[in-house]
């Protein structure tokens, strides 16, 4: 098991509201629509689905990807892993208030990984969180 995690992130809003946020995988929808088109064309996201509870995408060269919660802890934690993927992936995004109107974020993943597949797919994992970490810092909640 590969551990990876994201930098600390500042969020100028509250727990509870980033949390009402980030624990809602439809508003997915809306964070993805925050990458400048650059970006997006490298990452090439199809069919994006999104519920509450599940996250669905074709992403170019990964293929068919889905995304499930499994477990909510309220204003502090949304725990998600991987329901279909080439690789086994547990991520949770940690939530931590630092004020009444403020908090830090950081998400850490947890990917099974054989040696072979760590060398290749470590680093644009870690870059991959690390944008998301930066995405749900920069997101009005």
């Amino acid at each position: 098991m590969k551990r990876i995690e994201s930098n600390i992130k500042q969020i100028p809003y509250s727990q509870e509201s980033v949390y009402a946020k980030v624990s809602d995988l439809s508003n997915l929808k809306y964070i993805t629509e925050r990458i400048p088109a650059d970006q997006m064309n490298q990452i090439k996201i199809e069919n994006l689905e999104c519920t509450p509870d599940r996250v669905s995408c074709s992403i170019s060269p990964v293929g068919q990807i889905e995304v499930g919660v499994i477990n909510r802890e309220p204003s502090k934690c949304v725990k998600m892993e991987t329901l279909r993927s080439p690789i086994k992936l547990t991520l949770w995004i940690q939530i931590v208030s630092t004020g009444e109107s403020s908090c830090k974020i950081k998400i850490t993943a947890d990917a099974d990984l054989n040696i072979f597949m760590a060398k290749m797919v470590e680093k644009p994992l870690a870059e991959a969180i690390e944008k998301l970490a930066d995405m749900l810092s920069m997101s009005p909640y």
